[in-house]
């Protein structure tokens, strides 16, 4: 059994978190807004340093679950790769799915948020290959 890096952790963690204000900041802001039917007032509304705040601890979370499971794996850096990107795929993007199609949202909403899960996952995943 492999050791978790707390510092790998919080890399990772951060490198989605910047995935994301990317994701939703300069290459598909206005799009996210637009599928998601908020307003400028609905977005400036919202309590930035709670939302920023808990994304990056949720994001933590999910670092810290990748962690123990390449810890207790002994994971290649190629199964690293799979195991994120596979859980973004097999995972995240299915309970999306399953909670969009009951909240009504459009298609490119869950389009736009289910890249963001594929590329923040491959960041993550890319951290914790390039600390492995």
């Amino acid at each position: 059994m492999g050791e978790m890096s707390l510092l790998t952790i919080v890399l990772a963690a951060l490198a989605f978190f910047v995935v994301g204000a990317l994701w939703y900041g300069v290459i598909f802001g206005k799009a996210w807004q637009k599928a998601a039917g908020m307003s400028d007032e609905q977005i400036q509304s919202g309590s930035m340093l709670k939302i920023f705040g808990l994304t990056f601890l949720f994001e933590l979370l999910i670092a810290t679950v990748l962690a123990h499971q390449f810890a207790m794996t002994g994971a290649s850096d190629r199964a690293i790769m799979m195991i994120s990107v596979g859980f973004a795929v097999g995972v995240m993007i299915p309970a999306i799915g399953i909670n969009y199609l009951y909240l009504r949202k459009t298609a490119a909403h869950f389009f736009i948020d289910a890249g963001h899960f594929i590329v923040g996952m491959t960041a993550m995943g890319s951290v914790f290959a390039l600390m492995n």
